[in-house]
């Protein structure tokens, strides 16, 4: 009797530590969701409906039929300078990258 109950703070501390890093995933996924909004949003679609407010600037949650999402952690830590003709240049930091690429990924309609 007494080992199951020496069982029962393990088990609910690795409650505490999933719940705590589910949450965590949510603010990463939240962060990279108001970068894109602050940046990219004028041009791009950056959620799972609607339509991109740029003819020419695909929607965010289709990114992955052209290629990985994760492939984009370079471009964007080097700056994006091609795109839509209107695009502005885009440099991110390590923090941003790594959350927009969770937002992103989030996102992805496949």
């Amino acid at each position: 009797m007494i080992g199951r109950y020496r069982l029962l703070p393990l088990a609910f501390g690795a409650a505490i530590l999933a719940t705590s890093a589910a949450a965590q995933d949510t603010a990463v996924i939240a962060e990279g969701r108001a970068v894109l909004e602050e940046r990219c949003s004028r041009c791009h679609a950056i959620d799972r409906t609607g339509e991109s407010p740029h003819a020419e600037a695909p929607a965010f949650r289709t990114l992955s039929e052209r290629y990985p999402v994760s492939a984009l952690q370079e471009a964007l830590a080097e700056g994006i300078v091609t795109g839509h003709p209107d695009m502005p240049e885009f440099v991110a930091e390590p923090v941003q990258i790594a959350a927009i690429i969770a937002y992103l990924e989030s996102i992805q309609t496949h």
